[in-house]
């Protein structure tokens, strides 16, 4: 995992990592979307680093095994509509920075704070009754149908999931072995 402490390169690429992800950040509350360019722009950015920070072969292996987890994480939750195609892209770019066990942390961090946006989200839109009455009404769709439903929220009330991935990253990026 990279650390961004003590050196004046580690301390600029973790104040780009943080501006970037704050940036994608802005867009998913403003728009409930994540820019691609400012995703390829995050996965660039790692790249470069790590590359200049990592020999060669472990930096391919940090890349690589970084954003191909980063990816396999989220992608599951994509696939069943609860979060947008910017988010799961989101995640992967920030594996390219934080390698295999980074991207677990984050993960795992992100999942955390999404929890608690959910909670927020839930008392924001009438409470648990009506978030369980929305659920219900969405799985009986999808029962129905046999596909999955889609989603009963409109798009500017649903959960900024990027503000949940972001800060795991960035938490895992600054706070290396939060959790382990």
């Amino acid at each position: 995992m990279m650390q961004f402490g003590g050196a004046p390169l580690g301390l600029l690429a973790g104040t780009a990592f943080t501006l970037l992800l704050a940036s994608a950040c802005a867009f998913d509350l403003r728009v409930r979307r994540i820019p691609n360019r400012l995703v390829a722009a995050l996965a660039v950015t790692g790249v470069l680093y790590v590359f200049a920070t990592l020999p060669a072969m472990t930096a391919v292996l940090h890349v690589l095994g970084g954003g191909a987890v980063g990816l396999l994480v989220w992608l599951p939750f994509w696939w069943l509509g609860v979060l947008g195609a910017g988010d799961v892209k989101l995640a992967a770019a920030a594996g390219v920075w934080l390698g295999t066990a980074g991207v677990v942390e984050a993960s795992l961090i992100g999942a955390a704070v999404g929890g608690v946006l959910a909670f927020w989200a839930l008392a924001r839109q009438g409470g648990i009754a009506a978030g369980a009455a929305r659920f219900g009404v969405w799985l009986l769709t999808s029962r129905t149908t046999g596909t999955i439903a889609p989603e009963l929220t409109p798009k500017e009330r649903r959960i900024p999931y990027g503000l949940a991935i972001a800060a795991g990253a960035v938490a895992a990026a600054w706070v290396p072995g939060l959790i382990w």
